[in-house]
């Protein structure tokens, strides 16, 4: 079994954007029930399915598996949730570890995440200069935000 662990944390500045390029990722939800979600995604020229379980503090289960970029565009087309999520993820290494910045288009434009995946969950990280606030919460799940988009958020987000 996979298991994901990880910390998310809003965004700040722009200096992150010049560190690595960026990918487009369009991603819809086939089920969200309690909180075990079934994903489909288009990442770049790639196609996946991911199945993740409940989390349990920063952890949860995570089965991933590659599919045919037709088969994903066509689950996205007929089966997703709407919106979908559109953003652009860059991967950017900072001292031993690589973290997915997602710059979110669409319904959730102006929403700035970067995610570190570590290997246990009390694992100390060091914070690039670029990082805000810890947001490690469901809210800022992305299939939270198909169902409450960043835009019909209040001002104070």
């Amino acid at each position: 079994m996979g298991i994901e662990i990880e910390r998310k944390y809003l965004v700040k500045g722009t200096e992150w954007k010049n560190l690595a390029p960026g990918k487009r990722y369009c991603q819809g939800y086939i089920a969200t029930v309690g909180k075990q979600t079934v994903r489909v995604r288009i990442a770049g020229e790639e196609g996946y399915i991911t199945i993740k379980g409940p989390s349990v503090n920063f952890a949860r289960p995570e089965f991933e598996y590659q599919i045919p970029v037709a088969d994903a565009e066509e689950m996205l087309n007929t089966l997703c949730d709407r919106p979908l999520i559109e953003k652009i993820r860059y991967k950017i290494p900072y001292q031993n570890f690589i973290w997915e910045v997602d710059e979110f288009l669409g319904e959730n434009q102006g929403l700035i995440i970067a995610e570190v995946e570590l290997e246990t969950e009390d694992q100390v990280v060091s914070l690039p200069d670029w990082i805000d606030k810890q947001v490690s919460d469901r809210k800022y799940f992305n299939s939270n935000l198909v169902k409450h988009p960043y835009s019909q958020w209040t001002e104070d987000h």
